[in-house]
């Protein structure tokens, strides 16, 4: 049966949401919440608090269609992609998931039914695989479904035991194989394609298994294997959403696939960069030299590189960015919104890499003559390590590289410089995975969560419902204790979106509870931090929940700013600007941009001038509840990173701009009154951020400015508009006074070296030799600088004393470098002075703590360059 990719992933969700399930849309590839891992591995990865027991869904049967990205960790794939012909970075994992309802037996009968029912899978051609001890697959499968015991396999841990990472959910499983017939070869011809996974435990940090709450269900189906299976093709590579991109590479490479082995690998691996790239890129990963960024600018610089074996020595990834986008668009709108901000992104970064691997052939070239030089036939594995690190270097191109020159290199050494990197990095990224209270999960289930009521309200009576202390629910708060407080209603906005939470105070009849800040550690639970500084509080009290109003406005303000700044960075510098990080607080706003380049200072007025037209135009700031899609539609911007409900607020300032926000906001643009951009700065590649202040904070620091301004025109005697011609005017005297001083700089060198430099004639050499007192390292450098350019064949030797400290520089003429060479000279002579030194052939310097040896030093000196001259060494 042949279908097309989308085709399948259609079939398989509107399968399971037949049966029940949930159609739940894929996660961005950067996990939330879950500093534990890199990118979004595997379906179940969203689901890994359900799993838990720590997080609740309003249904219990879920199936969706996940983006995934393998590239780091206990799943890192990286390094095959290409070579065989299944793996991949990126792929889609399709999954229905079961969280405490049916477990195995339905789990089993969904698959074979999909597989033989939906799929048209021949039965005979099916295999499956259990856990050595999971006897209740087996029987599930023998008698249930009717699998002839010869097509059913028991395996061990490393076949049929599953887990995420080192620690989190995991159990044993059972797979599905398709025998592909005799014309392939092991793993080849019983091809797995779908992975259902009994998730009964969960493993802590030191391996032990603990079972979970409740037994759930965690299945894994790879689009692209099963399209391969159902579209009959040898490889993932030939299916109908990936062989385009194949022929993208023969395209831009002149070669075509089945060519040579070499050739198909390097086009693959194009073909699968490339989906990796506009996936990750379009979430918000950007190439960086750590964590996420690294791992993505790593991918690129892989694909680049075989281009590059290829014969594309020039930027080429970015042109295959509108073929993946147009293949992949309908189910991933997402990437229709980046396209051209990826372009950008790709752009850049190609043609910074091409530079360094320019850069990199000519740092392996002085690798190689390094070794020859010191009589090496092998290039060491730091060495190797680090031109393949630093420039991105692949092994094969350096080995290659290498062989031709009549080398090896260190195979060993390399693989120990690796496994060293990737300990750095596990130590880098094993991070704990941050924990939700228990505490807190306990108040939501047991219904006590807040209604927010602080877009009308500033103060609100309500009831107290909880108090926390530390992990503990208890019922009485005294005087002095901090602990966090749940309202049944709170005018107190939490941390969110980017917005800081509010402060205050909670007051009842008897006590006041100083609000030091307020968060949401579940949705729907609302918790008041701070301290009782009088009185006691209960349970049950009524209390007047206040919210510090100054505060809130002056952060409402921000806020409202923010989303004019957002809509006048795209009004003036394109589209392809994207929000890509914010901080809402009440004493200024931090604004993070995707964007290629710095402002101009033009540019940073331009947009400061269009925020303050729309300020003074008084615009209504107008909030509308509708469906996320509808809102979409109405032109609304969403923030990708963001969390979105079915239902979702549109925040709009007339018709300049439109955003999905739950954020608290002014009713009108007038309200914010001046808004002042602070500073404009690179936090990464292509991410660019601005740091603003409105109202009252905006207005205290132009005053301020102002005020210096003031200051330091009367203390330049000028008028203020004079100031900064007066500031020219006083770096050009600074600059005729340098230039004074750099001359007489050089009249006393000469003095110097007329009154201090002895000069004779040592067999064929001209030897300068003298001892100062009180100049320095540098000058005595300068000093031996202008003396070795005498004659062609000078050596100089100069000592100084200068603050207790002893220098020394052996300087010799270019030309006699073959002969006599500096920087082993000043060893010879640093021994008479109980000291040593460096530097280059022709330029040494050192130090010791014997300047009474000077003379003798001179001497060795003198008999040294006699021995040269007489033909010695």
């Amino acid at each position: 049966m042949s279908l097309s990719a989308h085709e399948i992933r259609e079939l398989f969700l509107s399968f399971f949401e037949r049966k029940g399930h949930t159609r739940v849309k894929s996660a961005p590839l950067v996990p939330e919440n879950d500093p534990t891992l890199l990118f979004v591995n595997a379906g179940m990865v969203p689901f890994k608090n359900v799993f838990l027991g720590v997080e609740k869904r309003p249904y219990t049967r879920a199936v969706s269609c996940q983006k995934c990205l393998r590239v780091s960790g206990k799943h890192n794939d990286l390094e095959q992609v290409g070579y065989t012909s299944r793996h991949h970075t990126f792929f889609e994992m399709l999954g229905n998931f079961s969280f405490g309802d049916y477990f195995k037996e339905s789990a089993i009968e969904y698959a074979w039914e999909f597989v033989t029912g939906t799929l048209k899978l021949p039965e005979e051609k099916l295999y499956v695989s259990v856990y050595r001890d999971d006897e209740e697959a087996y029987r599930i499968w023998s008698e249930k479904v009717g699998v002839p015991s010869e097509r059913i396999w028991k395996l061990g841990d490393e076949d049929n035991f599953w887990q995420m990472g080192e620690t989190g959910p995991c159990g044993p499983s059972s797979e599905i194989y398709v025998d592909r017939g005799e014309e392939y070869e092991g793993d080849e011809r019983y091809l797995e394609i779908w992975n259902l996974v009994f998730m009964q435990y969960n493993r802590d940090e030191k391996g032990n298994l603990t079972p979970l709450p409740k037994p759930n269900i965690d299945t894994g189906m790879g689009l692209e294997r099963v399209a391969s299976v159902l579209q009959n093709t040898k490889t993932n590579y030939e299916i109908d959403i990936i062989y385009p991109l194949i022929e993208f590479g023969e395209g831009v490479s002149g070669h075509r696939y089945g060519e040579s082995p070499d050739t198909d690998v390097a086009l693959r691996v194009i073909a699968d960069h490339l989906r990796a790239l506009i996936f990750a890129i379009s979430d918000g990963v950007l190439p960086s030299n750590e964590g996420r960024g690294y791992v993505i600018r790593r991918i690129l610089r892989r694909a680049l590189r075989f281009g590059y074996k290829l014969g594309v020595e020039e930027p080429f990834l970015n042109r295959g960015i509108d073929l993946v986008v147009d293949i992949m668009k309908d189910p991933y709108p997402e990437l229709d919104m980046s396209r051209e901000f990826v372009k950008g992104v790709v752009r850049g970064e190609e043609e910074r890499f091409i530079r360094t691997l320019k850069a990199g052939m000519q740092a392996v070239e002085e690798l190689i003559e390094r070794a020859k030089e010191e009589g090496r036939d092998t290039l060491k594995g730091e060495e190797v390590f680090k031109a393949y690190d630093t420039y991105g270097f692949p092994l094969d191109l350096i080995d290659e590289i290498a062989r031709e020159r009549g080398l090896k290199i260190d195979i060993a050494g390399f693989q120990e410089e690796m496994e060293k990197q990737r300990e750095r990095a596990r130590k880098h990224f094993k991070v704990e995975t941050k924990k939700v209270k228990p505490v807190y999960q306990h108040l939501k289930d047991i219904g006590k969560t807040s209604e927010f009521v602080g877009y009308e309200h500033y103060e609100y009576e309500t009831e107290l419902m909880g108090v926390v202390k530390g992990e503990e629910l208890v019922s009485e708060l005294s005087e002095g204790e901090e602990a966090e407080l749940i309202l049944r209603e709170t005018p107190f906005y939490p941390e969110r979106g980017g917005q800081v939470g509010d402060t205050g105070v909670i007051e009842s009849d008897r006590a006041l509870f100083k609000v030091e800040d307020t968060q949401s550690p579940v949705d729907g639970v609302i918790v008041h931090r701070g301290k009782l500084l009088k009185g006691t509080l209960r349970v049950g009290d009524r209390v007047v929940a206040r919210v510090d109003r100054e505060r809130r406005e002056d952060i409402m303000r921000n806020h409202t700013a923010t989303h004019l700044l957002h809509a006048a960075l795209k009004n003036l510098l394109g589209e392809h600007v994207r929000q890509a990080g914010s901080l809402v607080a009440d004493r200024y706003l931090r604004f993070d941009f995707t964007h290629f380049e710095a402002l101009t200072r033009e540019e940073l007025k331009s947009i400061e001038e269009l925020v303050n037209e729309k300020i003074r135009e008084n615009m209504p700031v107008q909030v509308n509840e509708m469906d996320y899609q509808s809102a979409l539609r109405s032109g609304a911007v969403a923030i990708f990173e963001e969390k979105y409900g079915d239902t979702v607020r549109v925040i709009s300032a007339g018709e300049f701009s439109r955003e999905l926000c739950g954020g608290t906001h002014v009713s009108r643009t007038g309200d914010i009154g001046y808004f002042k951009i602070l500073s404009e700065s690179s936090v990464g590649a292509g991410v660019r951020r601005l740091i603003a202040q409105t109202g009252r904070w905006a207005v205290e620091t132009a005053f301020r400015e102002h005020t210096l301004l003031e200051d330091v025109a009367q203390s330049l005697n000028a008028k203020e508009e004079e100031v900064l011609s007066r500031l020219e005017s006083l770096k050009s005297e600074l600059k005729e006074k340098e230039r004074e001083i750099s001359r007489l700089r050089q009249e006393l060198l000469k003095f110097q070296i007329e009154t201090s430099v002895k000069r004779e004639e040592v067999g064929e050499f001209t030897l300068f030799w003298g001892k100062f007192k009180g100049v320095g390292a540098e000058e005595l450098r300068n000093l031996a600088d202008m003396l070795r350019h005498k004659t062609g064949k000078d050596v100089v030797f100069l000592l100084s004393e200068k603050d207790g400290k002893l220098s020394t520089v052996v300087a010799v003429s270019k030309e006699t470098t073959d002969r006599v060479k500096a920087n082993q000279l000043i060893k010879e002579l640093g021994r008479a002075l109980k000291g040593g030194g460096g530097g280059r052939e022709d330029l040494a310097q050192g130090g010791g703590s014997n300047p009474g040896g000077f003379e003798e030093a001179v001497k060795i000196l003198r008999n040294r360059l006699k021995d040269i001259s007489s033909g010695g060494q």
